[in-house]
């Protein structure tokens, strides 16, 4: 079972359990770009995309022009330079057209951008949103809103982002709203002629009972076009479930969820805010923001090799906070060619304000995974918070976002950055 990925992850087989005193890694860190909060954006929570060129794409919840964030691009320097430039793709204005955008962007075969607005649409309960790129001879994108969320059965507060199908229909999750208010999982249906009304339709509504609910994070589909995800509370226990949604047969009638792994808020971890990613024999690793002493996990899951429905979880490495630990990994985690992991923490370190790790497999006839501390984000040394999850880029360099900063030539305060960490 091969399972289609959000931008920007590469996935592989790996198995066995990290062990729990990690190394310090040789990596240098550099930043790429400061937000002012002013018109260039602020205080990114989400990952970037990269498209052929290097480029990166990003979002950001503050700033911009009317303060209600925007959708950013990152160019390369050119031959003999040194700095990356960022312009803004769009501002949103807080209205019909969304604000406040807190998920990872998804490029289509075009280049046209879609995500997600927590805020803004024709209700304020969020929006999905597209760029179109410029024609020939012209510099603007254009916005369009592919759905504005009433707020009601349909959901709202989409804070997770969208991943297109070969038809390209998008499908994405509310974090609240729906028949139970627990949120939904929602496909957007392109019109036929390309000019007409996308069309919504609520593939699931969470009950809050043992199915989960309060999904923030977006979707994975497999080549069956089933739809696998987290919700972050709920389920057994109320510690968050994962999940898959299995399309009816023929195309006509429900689809049917399936809890593959109720999380139990204890050595298994708890509350997984982030999206999964997969490897070509269908296993899904992901992280919980929670459980193993309240400090988070990164867990694989197996799936069923006997035609049952159990499927096998397995906790490759244990936060315990404090020190080189670390704890509140709220992304979700990357993979390079060679297997290994990529995540960030929200505290670790010597301080408070962050670190990135590596996961490398077991070596052939060992179990346990090697966890490595790759950087460190410190009081008064660039940024800070990282909410984000990273890009693997050629030669492992990896690209990411924080929420804050200390700006390393002022000294000052700055609404996040984007960083690079060379390996």
């Amino acid at each position: 079972m091969q399972l289609r990925l959000l931008p920007a992850l590469i996935a592989a087989g790996i198995i066995g359990e990290a062990g729990t005193s990690p190394v310090l890694g040789a990596a240098t860190q550099t930043i790429l770009y400061h937000f002012t909060g002013g018109a260039d954006g602020g205080s990114p929570h989400a990952g970037l995309i990269a498209d052929s060129t290097g480029a990166l794409y990003g979002t950001t919840d503050g700033g911009g022009a009317a303060g209600a964030g925007t959708v950013f691009k990152l160019t390369p320097p050119a031959a003999g330079q040194t700095a990356w430039t960022e312009s803004v793709l769009y501002s949103f204005f807080g209205g019909a057209d969304g604000g406040g955008s807190f998920a990872s962007l998804m490029m289509d075969k075009t280049g046209a951008l879609y995500g997600t607005t927590i805020t803004g649409g024709d209700t304020g309960a969020g929006v999905v949103f597209k760029l179109t790129p410029p024609g020939a001879g012209q510099t603007a994108w254009t916005e369009s809103v592919v759905y504005s969320f009433a707020g009601g059965s349909d959901g709202y507060d989409p804070w997770g982002a969208v991943i297109e199908d070969s038809s390209g229909a998008l499908y994405g999750t509310t974090t609240l709203g729906g028949d139970f208010a627990v949120g939904n999982v929602f496909k957007l249906t392109p019109p036929v002629d390309g000019q007409g009304v996308w069309a919504e339709t609520t593939l699931y509504s969470f009950t809050g009972g043992d199915d989960g609910g309060v999904p923030f994070a977006g979707l994975i589909q497999d080549q069956n076009g089933a739809l696998y995800g987290t919700t972050a509370g709920r389920g057994k226990g109320s510690d968050g479930v994962v999940f898959r949604l299995t399309p009816p047969a023929g195309g006509k009638g429900k689809w049917k969820e399936t809890v593959l792994h109720a999380f139990r808020g204890g050595a298994d971890g708890s509350s997984p805010a982030a999206a999964l990613i997969a490897d070509s024999a269908g296993v899904l690793y992901g992280t919980t923001d929670g459980g193993a002493t309240s400090h988070g996990t990164v867990f694989k899951l197996t799936p069923p090799t006997d035609g049952s429905n159990h499927w096998a979880e397995t906790v490759l490495t244990r936060f315990q906070g404090g020190g080189f630990n670390g704890n509140g990994p709220w992304a979700s985690v990357s993979q390079d060619a060679a297997g290994a992991l990529y995540g960030t923490l929200l505290a670790a370190g010597s301080s408070t304000f962050g670190s990135v790790f590596k996961l490398t497999p077991p070596a052939a006839g060992a179990t346990k995974w090697t966890r490595s501390v790759l950087s460190t984000f410190k009081a008064g040394q660039g940024g800070q918070f990282p909410y984000s999850n990273l890009v693997v880029g050629t030669n492992g360099t990896l690209y990411g976002t924080t929420f804050g900063s200390v700006n390393q030539k002022t000294g000052r305060a700055d609404p996040g950055t984007v960083f690079q960490i060379t390996q």
